[in-house]
Order: C-alpha cells, then sequence, then structure tokens
C-alpha cells in the first residue's frame, strides 16, 4: 500500500505518467470534458468532494511550475480563488520555487483541457472552481 495521502489509482497513475510541462485538470461538477481526454468522476454529490479537497491533495503529490485559471474567478468566485492563491504561496515555499499563474477567458481554459492528461471532476457547485496544473521537474 502506498504511504502517501492520495489513494485513487487513477490519479495516481496519471501523475506517474506525467513530464514535465504535461498537464492536469481539476474541475468543478459542471466543466466540460472532452471526450478525447481521460476523466477522472470524483464527484458523489453537491461539494463533495470539494474543488480545495482534490486540489490540495494533489498539489501535496505533484511538482507544480504553472496553474491555469479562468479569468472570471476573479470577479465569480474570489473566495476559492483566495484559497487557491493561499495554496500556491505554501507550495511555493514548500518547493523553493515560483509558480506562475496564468489567468485566460474561460472558453479557452475549456479548450485547453483537450491537451490535460486527465480531467478530475469534483462535486464543487460554485462557478469558475476549475484548475489547470501545470507539471514541473524535481531537480
Amino acid at each position: 500500500m502506498r504511504k502517501g495521502q492520495l489513494f485513487n489509482s487513477d490519479i495516481c497513475q496519471i501523475l506517474s505518467k506525467m513530464g514535465h510541462t504535461d498537464q492536469i485538470a481539476i474541475g468543478d461538477a459542471g466543466l466540460p470534458i472532452p471526450d478525447t481526454t481521460s476523466r477522472i468522476d470524483l464527484a458523489l454529490t453537491y461539494c463533495i468532494p470539494s474543488f480545495m479537497q482534490v486540489f490540495e491533495l494533489i498539489s501535496h503529490d505533484m511538482q507544480i511550475e504553472r496553474i491555469i485559471l479562468a479569468t472570471e474567478i476573479k470577479e465569480k468566485n474570489p473566495q476559492i480563488l483566495g484559497r487557491i492563491l493561499e495554496r500556491i504561496s505554501q507550495l511555493e515555499q514548500i518547493q523553493n520555487n515560483e509558480i506562475e499563474i496564468t489567468f485566460i477567458p474561460h472558453e479557452m481554459l475549456k479548450k485547453q483541457t483537450h491537451h490535460c492528461k486527465a480531467v478530475i471532476r469534483t462535486g464543487e457547485c460554485t462557478p469558475f472552481a476549475n484548475i489547470i496544473l501545470q507539471s514541473g521537474v524535481i531537480f
């Protein structure tokens, strides 16, 4: 049995196969997932699991060099944005490197999921609670 905090075998498999600049997305319950992209569906019901629960857990097991968020999150969901930025700040201290933050229109974010190794669907039911994580290297 793995000693880490992350037990989901599908997520562990995707993370273990990721290389530098590969991307994975974590989405709210409404984010459309392309048929050509692997879907890891964790949604059980409204807000279970939450976006932040999944993001925080995955960020423990992944070296992140860049995140991509929808520009709309700034106005439509500042609470989640604040929590994301807080977690990014913690990661920068742990990883001892700066994580680039990119904001793009939501429509472009949805198109970018076509290039992700997988999209993880959460039960989150707040607007624009979606993120794309780009893999860094550990050296």
